[in-house]
């Protein structure tokens, strides 16, 4: 699993808006709070606005808004919009990736795979992150010790 910058920040800027909405922050109020650069985060609002997932507004009490209520927008969707596909394999998506041989089921791993992240991902809101209550099948599975911990070469994290 690899997390973008990009992607971060888009999901860090959605929840500051849902944690806002229904009012409307502006991008250096955003990029304050979270700690994103603001040229980049523009950029971001911009993708995310492009998508309908967030609305502006010129002047005195403009900003930008959600343009859903926050729990009708999974990190999933914002997370899509940054990045395209969930998983990926070379750029392509798990179930178009074909092995040979001995790696033939390989593809079947690539596509399980994507499948547990985007049951966390699709199931997890805006809104529940605001509020601190993940779905419960989420919060099990990070309270399990061993999710807390890298494993493999020392110098990397997995």
């Amino acid at each position: 699993m690899r997390i973008t910058a990009r992607v971060d920040y888009a999901v860090r800027a959605a929840i500051e808006l849902a944690a806002a909405a229904p009012d409307a922050l502006t991008c250096d109020r955003i990029a304050q709070a979270q700690g994103i650069p603001s040229r980049f985060l523009q950029a971001i609002l911009g993708d995310l606005q492009h998508a309908r997932l967030v609305t502006s507004q010129r002047g005195r009490d403009g900003g930008y808004r959600l343009a859903l209520p926050p729990e009708e927008v999974s990190i999933a969707r914002v997370m899509r919009v940054e990045q395209g596909f969930l998983a990926e394999v070379h750029g392509q998506r798990p179930e178009e990736v074909a092995y040979p041989g001995s790696a033939q089921a390989l593809t079947s791993v690539w596509v399980a795979a994507r499948d547990s992240y985007r049951r966390v991902l699709e199931q997890v809101t805006l809104a529940d992150v605001v509020s601190g209550t993940l779905p419960p099948a989420v919060a099990e599975l990070a309270e399990v010790e061993s999710a807390w911990r890298s494993f493999g070469d020392p110098e990397r994290r997995d």
